[in-house]
Formats: structure tokens, sequence, C-alpha cells
């Protein structure tokens, strides 16, 4: 462990690094703030507090210059890093934003609501480009692939579905296999291939071209909360209420290392761009900084 960040007064429950530079962490707590900090040496440079609820999702935009909360008051707020001012506010949705995220452009922000709901939005004007409508229950996570014209969304429905933002009437694909409800889901950096985390416990990593599942992956002891690949699709990390965080290899299904050392269920995990560094958050009110330096990585 590198640094332990220490500043919020309750939960940290969504953390991101600024990639690719990887120098800056923002992490966004039940305390209703966001922080920025320096990786470094582990300060806060920033406070963020525009919210009136928990703020459960984060992300900054490509050329991290800006970062985008989401809460359970059910608005996300963009903020300008450098000034620290609010941009704007999305208030749209009719439940919680449990999730957030910019495309690789950083022209579009797309956010998953507890009202079943994901939503693209123009991240210049705030306006609503489109909805992506079809699930059953409360959507826990959605993502855009690299290039922007596809999206993932999960939903405690107990299924992941992908979806071509050049045609939303429909999904393209509905993933099923979990016998509990999903709680993340995402891309690999080249947007082939999609894992999912669930609350029964189980990670799965599926083929985008074929549609198919790869493997499902079996270790921790209580639900999945997080699943994030590194920058070069190698490596899968989970995050579970188990209080650990494994890597997987991607290529073979199998466990490569058990990062230990939280007292309470992790929420939240990333990489940064190169890989080597590791974040995590908890419900213990903490954050730690993982060196990840494997064998053969």
């Amino acid at each position: 462990m590198l640094h332990k960040l220490q500043g919020h007064k309750n939960v940290v429950y969504s953390i991101s690094f600024n990639l690719p530079y990887a120098d800056k962490v923002a992490t966004g707590s039940f305390d209703q703030t966001a922080k920025l900090w320096n990786v470094e040496d582990g300060k806060c440079i920033s406070t963020y507090r525009g919210h009136t609820a928990e703020i459960v999702c984060l992300s900054f935009d490509p050329t991290s210059t800006q970062l985008i909360t989401g809460s359970m008051d059910k608005t996300a707020i963009l903020y300008n890093l450098e000034t620290d001012q609010e941009i704007f506010t999305i208030k749209k949705h009719e439940g919680e934003i449990i999730s957030i995220s910019f495309n690789s452009d950083g022209d579009k922000i797309l956010t998953g609501s507890f009202d079943y709901t994901a939503k693209v939005w123009d991240s210049f004007s705030g306006d609503l480009i489109c909805d992506l409508n079809e699930h059953s229950g409360e959507i826990s996570a959605c993502q855009f692939n690299y290039s922007g014209n596809q999206v993932i969304t999960s939903s405690i429905d107990k299924t992941c579905k992908l979806w071509d933002l050049r045609n939303t009437s429909k999904s393209l694909k509905t993933f099923v296999g979990h016998s509990d409800e999903i709680m993340d889901c995402t891309f690999n950096l080249t947007g082939t291939k999609i894992a999912t985390g669930s609350s029964d416990n189980t990670a799965k990593i599926y083929d985008v071209k074929t549609l198919t599942t790869e493997y499902t992956l079996v270790g921790h002891t209580k639900e999945i909360s997080k699943v994030v690949f590194d920058s070069r699709g190698n490596t899968l990390l989970t995050g579970s209420s188990d209080s650990t965080c494994r890597l997987w290899d991607v290529e073979t299904g199998e466990l490569k290392q058990v990062l230990e050392g939280h007292k309470e269920d992790i929420f939240s995990c990333a990489f940064n761009y190169e890989g080597d560094t590791i974040i995590t958050a908890s419900k213990d009110n903490s954050c730690k900084i993982w060196s990840n330096k494997l064998e053969n990585y």
C-alpha cells in the first residue's frame, strides 16, 4: 500500500483516476461531497459541495479539466476543475443517479438511474440526447465503449444489455446467467470484452463479437460491487463486500492476486493508465493506493 486517503466524514463510495495522467484521484462520499486528491502525496486539493444527498458516482472528462458527480438527490453536477465552479446540473432523472461517465471524445455524458433508465446527454449544453429504456429494474451501472458508438447497462433485474447508439429503439443483446442482481458492468479498452459483477458473488467475462460468456469468476465470498479492466485488457479487477479486491487473468479466467487490508465492504476500485497502481475505496471510510507489481504482468 502506498497511501491512505483520509478526509471524508462518511463512506467513500466512488473513486476515479484522471486517466491517462493518473496524477489525481476523485472521490465521492456519503458525506455529500466529492474531493480531488494528489496521488503522489495523498493530499486533498479541492472539495466540491453541491449535492444534497450521497455522491455515489463520478467521472473525469478525457482532458481532466472537468468532473461530473452523480447523487442520490437525483441530479448530476458538472464541475470545472480549473475554477472549481459548477458548469451545469442535470435534473431530468426521476430516480437516484447511480452511474455516470463521459465518452472518449468528451462530448457526451452517460447516466444510469434507479428510475430504470440510462440517458445520454450533450456535455456542452446539458441537453438530453436519448433514453435507453428496456430494463425491468433499477440500473446499477452503464458505460460507453471507447469508440462511443455502443453502451452497456446493467440492472438489478439480473441482466446486462448492449446498445448501439445509432439505433436506441432496441438493445442489441441481453446477457443473462447471473442468479442475482448485477451490481456493475464494464467494457475493456478496445470494446471487445464486457465484464459484470453480481450479488451472486461471481463476475462474468463476455465476448462482444460472439455475444457469448467466456468465463465465470468464482472466489469472492460476498457480492461483487465493482469490475474494471486494466488498460491493456490483460487483467480484471473485482471489488467485493468481502473486504477484498481480486485480480484475474482475462485470457484464462484464473485468479492472480488478492488485495487484503480494508476492514469493511469495498465499494469501488480502479487502475491507473499503466496498470501498475490500484486505488480502492471502502465502507471503512478510507481509500488505499496499491502498487500492482505482478510477476509476468
